[in-house]
């Protein structure tokens, strides 16, 4: 498809939030409420066999289990923690509204 630039353009700032909004992420297939049940039926409806992977979040995880491993995405070795680093300044609240009563 070709668009001119000035289509493009308005598809592209379509996807654009005004300031102070964020953008939710997980809805319709992937919300958290339905979404196991979602994506089985997706499997269902295109004749797709489910991983191990997908099976893992039905595995419980005990309290505990340790730290999750990172993997480099260069050369795939598990990465080493060596320092965290804290936020320096808190996150700035809304301004409080001071208007008259």
């Amino acid at each position: 498809m070709t668009l001119s630039a000035d289509e493009f353009m308005r598809r592209f700032l379509l996807h654009v939030l005004p300031g102070g909004f964020h953008r939710i992420r997980h809805f319709g297939l992937f919300a958290n409420a339905e979404r196991k049940n979602n994506l089985a039926r997706v499997r269902e409806l295109r004749h797709v066999v489910a991983s191990s992977d997908a099976q893992s979040d039905d595995a419980e995880v005990p309290v505990g289990a340790g730290r999750p491993t990172l993997i480099c995405p260069h050369c795939g070795a598990s990465m080493i923690i060596m320092q965290t680093l804290l936020r320096v300044k808190p996150i700035r609240a809304p301004p409080q509204y001071l208007g008259s009563s």
